[in-house]
């Protein structure tokens, strides 16, 4: 059996497979990544990419990609309740920052914009720019057998159209192998929560229903037909493609009323969730899933780490999923090309569970959480389980109606609503996560209290461990994002108008320690002019203070004034982060 030698096997190709290849690939990390399917994604899956993913999309230089793949929030901004798409609408919620009242926050956070895209149409994006990069990905390539010693890993690949088996020889491996993840199981990762807490089937369909959706544009179409009481309504429609590709979601109880992932079952589901029937069918997937509450133990065995949903298994709500798995990557990827490059000690890979794993935690609870808040909807209204169709609709009358009954349901959907926005606009959950890690140099002050909602609401900080925050400066008359100032996979020195001594420091610390830092001041009068004052205040140092932000662009270490040896102060941190077994 032929023996392929690497320093980095991926296993699997999704969201965090691919995000891995490509930020590997741009290290010039020699890394293979495999995965059993012949291509990217068959089907939309997931659909949303959070500002966070959006910024690495941009430090990938595939921003404009994304957004020409998908549409951007404002262009589909709401939530809408139906008895079915060509029926009553029972009321609209604005999601993901596109109400009136947070638009101005979710604009001042990042210079990326939330978009609805499309797995099937995100994975290409990534794939192609993984390959530019020089990226060796292998689809149709099943890993079989996985073993590790104290040196490396040993695979077992099977090439699926011929049976053909070779050996891939790798120092570390990272499974992107999802929730069926065989490199988990196989590697011995444990796993706490709950499995089998629903179950549901997507199809995936061509149907142009611009008559009954354009015009009020929106990302998620929820049916609610009386007669049944489904977990998630009677279907749940996410676009695609406006207005005639579409992701359709059927929850179901098997006890009671089993569905088969078959197009014989569920079109006439579709049918019925649509309302119209000239409107033509055509089903080009169906497949069925279970939702899950699990999370990984440990996120490291060894030389074998797991990101993505081999190691976080929720169901779909807040949009959390493949947002959360791209950003795995970012974590991991700039640690093994340091340790690779020689730059770095082994201890620093530990850093990845220490940060990442809590981030899991959080968004599966989110998730979970989230479920009942759509599940309450119906009730609300007055559609129950066990009613009879003409019972439902007459719910549905009095609901609408000018009663005193009718007045309190109203209140009650709209006070539901108000609580779901910890479904849809959790935005501090999205951009907020602080690590605290020995890959942060924790400058003995304590991480700054949230002001507001810490799930809601995101708050940018400076302190070591939060992510740098966006501000907009002028650069030579071109507007550019603080995040900008980071170069691809590089250290970074940020300082003001009195720092150069740090800037001197990071030049001195480039030669002294092989790998680039770089340095760049911000402030009144400077190339990066900080000309409406906002960097001033949000930095949280002095014009002679220093940032040192890491590669994905957290916030490493932080002096709020020049010191006395700012590059003995550099080397400091940059060893206790990067040898921290030292």
């Amino acid at each position: 059996m032929s023996v392929i030698v690497t320093d980095v096997l991926v296993v699997g190709a999704g969201p965090a497979g691919l995000a891995a290849s490509a930020l590997l690939a741009r290290q010039d990390v020699s890394a293979i990544t495999i995965t059993k399917y012949r291509a990217t994604a068959n089907g939309p899956r997931a659909h949303l990419a959070n500002q966070r993913t959006v910024e690495i999309m941009r430090d990938l230089g595939i921003e404009r990609e994304v957004y020409n793949g998908g549409y951007k929030m404002a262009e589909v901004p709401d939530i809408v309740w139906t008895t079915d798409l060509s029926g009553r609408e029972l009321s609209r919620r604005r999601a993901w920052g596109t109400r009136t009242d947070l638009k101005g926050e979710y604009e001042a956070a990042s210079p990326c914009q939330i978009t609805n895209i499309a797995q099937n149409y995100l994975e290409p994006v990534i794939l192609n720019r993984a390959l530019a990069l020089g990226a060796d990905i292998r689809f149709n390539s099943e890993l079989t057998d996985v073993a590790q010693d104290a040196e490396g890993v040993t695979a077992t690949v099977r090439y699926r159209a011929t049976g053909q088996e070779y050996t891939i020889r790798a120092r570390y491996l990272l499974g992107a192998d999802g929730g069926r993840s065989t490199v988990a199981a196989q590697a011995g990762f444990d796993f706490e929560g709950q499995g089998k807490l629903g179950y549901a089937v997507n199809a995936y369909i061509e149907a142009d229903l611009s008559h009954l959706v354009a015009h009020r544009p929106g990302i998620l179409y929820w049916t609610n037909h009386p007669g049944k009481e489904y977990f998630f309504g009677s279907g749940t429609f996410a676009l695609v493609r406006q207005w005639n590709e579409w992701l359709v979601q059927f929850s179901y109880d098997p006890t009671f009323d089993p569905l088969d992932a078959t197009e014989e079952t569920i079109l006439p589901r579709i049918r019925a969730a649509i309302g119209d029937p000239d409107v033509p069918v055509k089903v080009r997937g169906v497949g069925a899933w279970e939702l899950q509450e699990k999370m990984a133990t440990s996120y490291r065995k060894g030389r074998i780490f797991i990101a993505g949903d081999a190691a976080h298994r929720h169901n779909p709500s807040n949009g959390l999923g493949a947002n959360t798995s791209i950003q795995d990557s970012y974590n991991i990827a700039w640690k093994l090309a340091a340790v690779l490059g020689g730059h770095a000690s082994d201890a620093l890979l530990d850093s990845y569970e220490a940060e990442r794993l809590p981030v899991g935690r959080q968004i599966v609870a989110r998730a979970t959480a989230s479920i009942g808040f759509v599940a309450a909807l119906p009730t609300h209204i007055g559609i129950t389980a066990g009613q009879s169709e003409a019972e439902g609709f007459a719910a549905i009358d009095t609901f609408l109606s000018a009663t005193p009954e009718g007045r309190k349901r109203r209140q009650n959907i709209l006070e539901a609503l108000d609580v779901w926005d910890y479904g849809i606009n959790t935005h501090g959950v999205e951009m907020g996560q602080r690590y605290v890690s020995a890959a942060v140099a924790d400058d003995g002050t304590p991480m700054p209290a949230y002001e507001r909602d810490e799930e809601l609401h995101y708050q940018p900080t400076t302190h070591p461990g939060a992510y740098l925050p966006h501000v907009w400066l002028d650069h030579h008359g071109k507007q550019v994002s603080t995040l900008d100032l980071v170069p691809a996979d590089t250290w970074t020195v940020i300082t003001g108008n009195d720092g150069q001594a740090w800037a001197d420091a990071a030049e001195q610390l480039s030669a002294e320690l092989g790998f680039p830092i770089a340095a760049v001041a911000v402030g009144l009068g400077l190339p990066h002019a900080d000309v409406y004052g906002d960097w001033a205040k949000m930095r949280e140092i002095t014009d002679g203070g220093c940032l040192l932000i890491r590669p994905d662009k957290y916030i490493a270490f932080r002096a709020k004034d020049v010191t006395d040896d700012p590059a003995a102060d550099l080397r400091t941190a940059l060893t206790k982060i990067l040898h921290p077994d030292s």
